[in-house]
């Protein structure tokens, strides 16, 4: 089972990817964390990826495809990934199919999580992290504790780019971007959107849900197939 899952900056995306990751023994294949590691290990493509971005640009669709392409075709992988931060685009999503196709895949399920622009602008100016032991909190749904040495309000630091401009500019430009994908994606019946400003266990509960019922048709259709290979 292959999964693409969207949510604008603030919208709980990584908390749910990594429950899904744990829950259903997916991979989690994100562009970005793949950009930055051909960056770190001072590849050639590295040095090609780092030059692009340091001039403002994006990195090309070729370039984003060449590196899934290496999860794509590894039979570690088959069946079992989770796409996270692509695709980006109508054109990405195709050439995703293609991929996958050319490698028997498909996706299965792409899940939306929806949150309004009020709750995004909460969740990213009122989070804060400890210096000390690193958790993560916001002083709107999930304050840090009063009497705690740790994480006292003397240790609770923000993110510079955690701000309300900020914040707005990144859902709006993210929102205009990604409709184009949701739309393919919501034509081909494969799209399920769901309410993100739940609470995270009423979130992945739902998320669940959506994944066992896919689990469950894939089960049938296996055993369809199964059984006109014998009658075959």
């Amino acid at each position: 089972m292959n999964l693409v899952i969207f949510g604008p900056p603030g919208a709980g995306k990584g908390t749910q990817s990594k429950f899904i990751v744990n829950k259903y023994n997916l991979y989690q294949l994100s562009t970005g964390e793949l950009l930055r590691k051909e960056i770190i290990n001072k590849t050639p493509l590295g040095s090609e990826i780092s030059s692009t971005m340091n001039s403002g640009k994006l990195v090309s669709d070729k370039i984003a495809s060449d590196l899934i392409e290496k999860f794509i075709s590894n039979n570690e992988y088959k069946n079992r990934l989770i796409f996270d931060g692509y695709p980006r685009n109508e054109i990405q999503a195709e050439n995703l199919n293609k991929l996958l196709s050319k490698y028997n895949q498909k996706i299965n399920l792409v899940l939306k999580l929806s949150v309004s622009l009020d709750i995004i602008k909460k969740r990213i100016i009122g989070r804060c992290v400890c210096s000390i032991c690193g958790k993560i909190y916001n002083e709107f749904f999930n304050p840090a504790p009063v009497n705690s040495d740790c994480c006292a309000s003397r240790f609770l630091q923000k993110r510079s780019d955690d701000t309300l401009d900020i914040s707005i500019s990144r859902y709006q430009t993210y929102e205009k971007n990604i409709k184009p994908v949701v739309d393919y994606y919501n034509e081909s019946k494969l799209l399920k959107v769901v309410n993100g400003e739940k609470q995270i266990n009423e979130i992945t509960n739902e998320i669940s849900g959506l994944i066992e019922g896919i689990k469950g048709w894939l089960c049938v259709i296996t055993q369809y197939n199964y059984a006109g290979n014998l009658n075959s």
